[in-house]
């Protein structure tokens, strides 16, 4: 492995990353993170979470500033509980993305994400009634004429009897690049977000408001929706937990997430 500078500016994704399989920061990595902060070194979340579940997270580590949601499709302010900024798929957009879907994987069941100013002030999730959630988690249900009809930060689309990869591929025949399709789970779901929206586009923004540099960054994920950041990062780190389709991009592959991996990385400069 190449000898890596300080980092000017940390990222890390949070499922699978940050986060252990408890879906806990544990006490050892906040510590770690206290001390990226304490030097002034800017930790920004980079997720494929909506802003309303990213104050948990960013407060048990300490990480009250920029968070970068929805990969990549929605800049928000922890600390302030603002949205910054959020790129959205419109509704004609939108009816006829899944008017292709329902070509490419038919029988597949949608719902969309949206955001207003702040984190929850909009009704954030409506899925119609078909509709399994891939976690434990309540959520809005409504024809698909609703779920489609306001603009939406991502479109999630769910085939329980699929793959996410199989999903992915059959989406990607239809759609070609006119959108961004990606996942974070391979449990039959994927991620519709407009066009050239990711996660990589999404922290660009960020540093280029810190004025940090590609080079300058450290990048952490697990997931194929992490690969465009590690790319763009100036070193990209793997869980060894990580999707294999990660692990071929990376420049380093760290300890899991249960065995504090990200930490395991920073505590070499802070």
């Amino acid at each position: 492995m190449d000898v890596v500078e300080k980092p000017a500016l940390v990222a890390s994704d949070v499922d699978g990353t940050i986060l252990g399989t408890n879906e806990q920061v544990s006490e050892y990595t906040a510590g770690v993170v206290g001390r990226v902060l304490a030097t002034g070194t800017p930790f920004v979340l980079v997720s494929g979470r909506p802003p309303r579940w990213m104050p948990r997270i960013a407060n048990a580590l300490g990480a009250n500033g920029y968070a970068v949601c929805a990969n990549g499709a929605v800049l928000y302010d922890v600390g302030e509980d603002r949205v910054i900024w959020q790129r959205g798929i419109s509704p004609v957009r939108l009816i006829d993305l899944v008017h292709a879907l329902d070509t490419a994987i038919p029988g597949c069941a949608v719902a969309a994400e949206r955001v207003g100013e702040r984190a929850a002030d909009v009704q954030t999730f409506v899925a119609e009634k078909e509709y399994r959630h891939a976690w434990p988690e309540a959520h809005d249900l409504a024809p698909r004429a609703e779920v489609l009809g306001h603009p939406a930060i991502k479109l999630l689309v769910r085939r329980v009897e699929m793959t996410s990869a199989e999903m992915a591929s059959a989406a990607t025949a239809v759609l070609g690049d006119e959108f961004a399709i990606t996942y974070s789970t391979n449990a039959g779901l994927i991620e519709v977000s407009e066009k050239d929206v990711t996660k990589a586009t999404g922290l660009a923004d960020v540093c280029a408001r810190l004025e940090v540099a590609a080079e300058d960054v450290i990048a952490f994920g697990d997931m194929p929706n992490d690969i465009p950041m590690l790319r763009w990062a100036g070193h990209g780190v793997a869980m060894a937990n990580a999707h294999h389709e990660l692990l071929k991009v990376a420049d380093e592959v760290t300890g899991t997430n249960d065995q504090n991996g990200v930490a395991q990385v920073l505590e070499r400069w802070f």
